[in-house]
């Protein structure tokens, strides 16, 4: 890890306000760039500003494609939306819940899965033993920094992980600040 930390600097923390609005901004973010992430997310809480539960409820579909949201990410965000507005999701309760129940509560809405549920409690909770072993940045990072000749899935992520516990969250932002010194590396060696 300090060869890690030597090469990538001190990671930025990027933490994200909790609640319906931290972990909104979480599903936006499922499965895309940082840049591209950033992008949508701004037209999105321009169009619901002030951002809440019941404004995402109420906005029309069009209005939510517009801002560049994909219909599965609709459906996500309504989930989200409906169990806090209308069946009593409480996420500021969920902010002092065990990690466990954290993850089992957000992985029974549709459309959020493990990944969601730990970028939630990194980012979002600020969980310093939280760690997402399903990202594949973490897992390219990982495979790079230990010199393995495979990319580890998230059961070996885990294992691997499990020694810098109780900072699993530390040893995760310093994977992804590797992880662009691997692209680029990547990117300019010899073909």
């Amino acid at each position: 890890m300090r060869r890690i930390h030597d090469a990538a600097g001190d990671p930025p923390l990027r933490r994200q306000p909790a609640g319906f609005e931290g972990l909104a901004r979480v599903i936006v973010a499922q499965q895309l760039s940082a840049a591209s992430a950033a992008a949508i997310w701004a037209r999105v809480a321009t169009v619901l500003a002030p951002l809440s539960a019941e404004r995402l409820l109420a906005a029309r579909e069009q209005t939510l494609r517009d801002a560049g949201l994909s219909r599965p990410k609709i459906r996500t965000l309504r989930s989200l939306a409906a169990a806090v507005a209308e069946d009593g999701l409480d996420l500021d309760r969920l902010a002092d819940a065990a990690e466990e129940e954290v993850h089992a509560a957000l992985c029974a809405l549709h459309g959020i899965g493990p990944w969601t549920a730990d970028i939630y409690l990194m980012f979002c909770l600020g969980r310093t033993d939280a760690f997402a072993a399903g990202d594949l940045a973490l897992q390219v990072a990982a495979q790079h920094a230990f010199d393995r000749p495979k990319r580890p899935d998230a059961e070996e992520l885990l294992r691997l992980a499990e020694r810098w516990r109780p900072w699993r969250g530390v040893a995760a932002r310093l994977l992804w600040a590797y992880y662009p010194i691997v692209r680029r590396s990547a990117l300019n060696a010899p073909v």
